[in-house]
């Protein structure tokens, strides 16, 4: 992800993640967690099935000293998803950015774990969805309730649970 992405997801979320529960899907390098925790979020959770990367994630909540309020999971996120284990309090900013090529080689995974993400959603959560041109945002589910964006090759796609629409 571009750093012109990151800052513009940021700033639509804006200060709304504020002691709200951070979760990276897809986590790689965890730049989106680590972020929010930067902007207040309470705590975050990285997902990242690749072990070593898990390790890196890991090594940099060590060296910002933000391991405490962390936990970084290695775990496939579409498995995960199925079970969601967060408490349902504080409200969730999900981050959801994994290869854009799974918005269509796992087109109805991805839908799948999205629908899941927005029905386990606490009030006041927020799911952030990137992809790239190639992603039909209409796909999404409910697609009128989501602010969609562009940011070539980039499309960012925000919903906000209905308590803060």
């Amino acid at each position: 992800m571009k750093h012109r992405v990151r800052e513009a997801i940021f700033n639509l979320v804006g200060p709304a993640i504020v002691g709200q529960q951070a979760i990276d899907l897809f986590a790689g390098t965890g730049a989106l967690g680590l972020e929010a925790l930067s902007r207040g979020a309470a705590r975050a959770t990285f997902l990242e099935r690749h072990f070593p990367t898990a390790d890196v994630i890991r090594e940099n909540l060590a060296t910002l000293d933000v391991a405490e309020q962390a936990e970084v999971v290695p775990a496939n996120a579409f498995l995960w998803t199925r079970t969601i284990p967060l408490e349902k309090s504080p409200a969730w900013v999900v981050f959801c950015s994994p290869p854009y090529d799974f918005y269509l080689e796992r087109a109805d995974e991805m839908r799948q774990l999205i629908e899941r993400i927005m029905a386990a959603a606490p009030p006041e959560s927020t799911l952030v969805v990137e992809a790239d041109g190639r992603f039909d945002s209409s796909s999404l589910p409910s697609a009128s309730t989501w602010d969609v964006r562009q940011y070539p090759p980039a499309v960012v796609a925000v919903w906000r649970s209905e308590s803060q629409a």
